[in-house]
């Protein structure tokens, strides 16, 4: 059901729940929820965000999800948090401080709960979260909590650098990485 306006107005500083399941192969981490989403208590849920096309796009689910359906999630091993929980309008109303300690608060998180990728949605958000300055969009060679890092581009409709394609085609390396064998150390 959509929220009415002032339902969104309202929801400022409000946190929605992880999704987290046992055995993940991608934890995905937004920024910070959208007010719409706070409004709503899903994920990725403002028209125009472009997470849930771009994760059935990229073969991550067989069907394109509705913000309403995120509990399937962690059945298929994928899981989402926030690099800061709080909802706010726009992430850039984050003061650096509230992105580093949100970055604190996600490898505690990463470290608990070890999934296969931590996928961080914004390389801004991460360069700031993980002081990884120089930080790209794909592979990471450093680790959160222990696992390895993935930074994608941010799905939401404001990203103009990123369109579709351009966002399918970073989520499915991802899924290629996330779904391949594990590696055995040699003997």
């Amino acid at each position: 059901m959509k929220p009415s306006a002032a339902e969104v107005a309202a929801a400022v500083g409000r946190t929605i729940p992880d999704l987290i399941g046992p055995d993940l192969r991608v934890l995905f981490s937004g920024i910070n929820p959208s007010l719409y989403s706070a409004a709503t208590g899903h994920h990725f849920a403002r028209p125009g965000n472009r997470f849930w096309p771009t994760l059935h796009g990229a073969g991550f689910t067989d069907r394109l999800l509705r913000p309403a359906e995120q509990h399937l999630l962690p059945a298929l091993g994928l899981g989402i948090t926030n690099v800061v929980a709080r909802a706010t309008a726009r992430a850039d109303e984050l003061s650096p401080g509230e992105l580093t300690a949100g970055g604190q608060v996600l490898t505690a998180l990463v470290r608990r709960e070890q999934p296969r990728f931590l996928a961080v949605l914004g390389v801004t958000a991460y360069r700031t979260a993980f002081a990884r300055p120089r930080a790209r969009i794909g592979p990471q060679p450093d680790e959160v909590g222990g696992v390895p890092v993935w930074v994608l581009p941010n799905p939401s409709g404001l990203n103009a650098h990123f369109q579709l394609p351009d966002l399918i085609r970073e989520f499915t390396a991802l899924r290629e990485a996330a779904t391949a064998p594990r590696s055995r150390p040699a003997p």
